[in-house]
């Protein structure tokens, strides 16, 4: 049941407890029980809303940076990510494999305030050797969701 739940409640996090255990083929206690020791496991980490940014009156510019670091000794990437996770603005922090280290996806209001974000609290760490930004133009697809669908031609199809 709880490999069936976590894939639900991750493409759907308002399903009902009722359509849950429904789904699952249980009782709505059985559900709730279960999404609470997911919650305290640490396994079910938070719910969000996905929000097409670009169909409200909010102005957001998201951006990708690629950083270069040298990891501490004895702690490898983990204290640097942290000091970057720590700031406010920062939305998530990946380690990756490639030419570069970690992944920092940024969320402002303008492109200036991500450079400057940038130039001046990530690129002056210690350990940051390099940075690399790429801005988001546009989203087609995110959280296995699909923006701005392409309505099929419903048209009845008359051949002589």
């Amino acid at each position: 049941m709880r490999d069936e739940l976590l894939a639900l409640i991750e493409k759907n996090s308002r399903m009902g407890l009722d359509e849950l255990a429904v789904l699952l083929g249980v009782n709505e206690t059985e559900v709730a029980e279960e999404l609470v020791k997911l919650e305290q496991e640490g396994i079910i980490c938070g719910y969000h809303t996905l929000i097409n940014w670009d169909k409200t009156s909010i102005e957001k510019v998201t951006a990708l940076i690629e950083v270069k670091v040298t990891p501490q000794r004895g702690q490898g990437f983990d204290r640097i990510a942290e000091r970057i996770y720590n700031y406010p603005e920062v939305k998530s922090v990946y380690l990756i494999s490639g030419g570069y280290d970690l992944l920092v996806t940024l969320e402002e209001k303008t492109l200036k305030e991500i450079a400057s974000f940038v130039s001046d609290k990530l690129s002056t760490l210690d350990s940051v050797l390099s940075t690399a930004t790429h801005f988001i133009l546009k989203k087609y697809k995110d959280h296995g969701t699909v923006f701005d669908k392409k309505r099929e031609d419903e048209r009845e199809i008359i051949t002589p």
